[in-house]
């Protein structure tokens, strides 16, 4: 006998933080059926999920949670590869920001936000992340500055967040030297700290070339970072913002140390403003030096000159995720953690027009994400994992212009939000 439910099953409790496959504390099988739902605006069907897997059908003897779909589209969930939250002043009191025009002018700007929040990190960490779990997010790559103006609190915080998130939000961690490791004294070591005591994924750098006053290959920076990673296993992921030749020295040494070092599918280079720059055989032979060492890379689609041309670089065998980088901090009031309107703007950066480029904007925020994560991919088939959204609409492209409510947010099976609010 089925249990039928109106959208509203039971959940459970839940670093990279996972959905755990059973209620803590019990052997029992937990199985769902969503009836009635449109795979990607396809023909009217059933989902069924036995452990937060999608199954072909159900075992005999099953009773399953019901959850009637309405005939909606079902969309995998996204997958945000680059967030900060615990720069947001998300929920916050409104805070006026300065003129800032240059790196050294946003990082202070940082820090006097920092200091005027009356939250702390780790509950606008909660807040900024329990919004992107209604807006149909599953796993976040979350960025915490680690620098002697904070100390741990951002990876502390980040962890706090995500534990009161376990079961709806999968959280890699990234502890990132906003301030530079080589022009602030302290950085290094508590990036050190971070990674030997195994409280963050990933260790981050930033403009070792440019803003960080590395030498031209950025080897200073660069030596602790890859030193880490050998000693302590863990991940890298480099911020690079600096053009032209202070971008490029870097970019082609870090793909070098990745091969040296055997790291390779283990490093990611976020923003990388001086790729877009170049065209030809010129991209193509930077985009074939990144694929063979297993770079990955990761956009923010912040703007038209300076978003990756993500197609061309797939097409050569890169893997690039979207993010949602600041969510209003002191860099800018704008952002909103939701991955679906992250890739209408990737649309409209690209100037996609077509179904297919439309199209292609929503497989990279569900996609190209997940498979940077590590992530099995939420296809909506047999086998997957039985992460997705539920939308009123028509087609996929359509909800990629549109951006209809979020009705339902599944995670391993089990409805997580509803209508923009999370469920307990």
């Amino acid at each position: 006998m089925r249990r039928r439910v109106d959208c509203k099953p039971r959940h459970r409790p839940g670093w990279f933080r996972k959905a755990p496959q059973h209620l803590p504390g019990s052997d029992t099988m937990h199985a769902t059926l969503f009836r009635q739902v449109r795979p990607f605006g396809g023909p009217v069907t059933d989902l069924a999920a036995v452990d937060g897997v999608l199954v072909a059908e159900l075992p005999a003897g099953t009773s399953p949670v019901v959850v009637e779909g309405g005939g909606r589209i079902a969309l995998p969930t996204l997958v945000d590869a680059h967030i900060h939250p615990d720069k947001t002043a998300w929920g916050e009191p409104w805070y006026s920001r300065r003129p800032a025009g240059s790196l050294p002018e946003y990082v202070a700007g940082d820090v006097e936000l920092w200091r005027r929040q009356r939250s702390p990190i780790g509950e606008r960490a909660h807040r900024l992340l329990a919004h992107a779990v209604t807006r149909g997010t599953r796993a976040v790559r979350a960025h915490v500055d680690v620098a002697p103006a904070y100390g741990l609190a951002g990876v502390t915080g980040l962890r706090e967040a995500a534990d009161r998130l376990a079961g709806k939000l999968d959280v890699q961690s990234v502890a990132f030297p906003q301030h530079g490791v080589v022009r602030t004294p302290g950085a290094a070591e508590l990036l050190t700290e971070a990674a030997r005591e195994h409280l963050v994924d990933a260790v981050g750098g930033i403009d070792p070339a440019g803003f960080d006053g590395g030498s031209a290959d950025g080897r200073e920076q660069l030596d602790l970072l890859f030193g880490l990673a050998d000693r302590y296993g863990v991940l890298l992921d480099v911020h690079l913002h600096d053009r032209g030749a202070a971008g490029l020295g870097p970019l082609r040494e870090i793909a070098a140390r990745t091969v040296a070092a055997g790291l390779q599918g283990r490093v990611t280079v976020s923003h990388v403003f001086c790729l877009p720059e170049l065209t030809g055989s010129d991209l193509d032979a930077v985009a074939e030096l990144l694929a063979s060492a297993g770079i990955a890379l990761t956009t923010v689609a912040p703007s038209a000159h300076q978003v990756l041309p993500f197609r061309a670089l797939q097409a050569r065998g890169l893997r690039v995720g979207l993010g949602s980088d600041g969510v209003r901090d002191s860099w800018s009031p704008f952002g909103n953690a939701d991955m679906l309107h992250r890739a209408h703007l990737l649309g409209w950066t690209t100037d996609a027009r077509t179904d297919r480029e439309l199209t292609d904007c929503l497989e990279l925020a569900a996609h190209g994400g997940a498979d940077l994560l590590g992530l099995p991919k939420a296809d909506l088939t047999p086998g997957s994992p039985a992460d997705f959204l539920l939308v009123d609409g028509e087609c996929p492209p359509q909800v990629v212009v549109d951006l209809p409510e979020r009705e339902l947010v599944v995670k391993a099976g089990r409805v997580v939000a509803e209508r923009g609010r999370l469920l307990d």
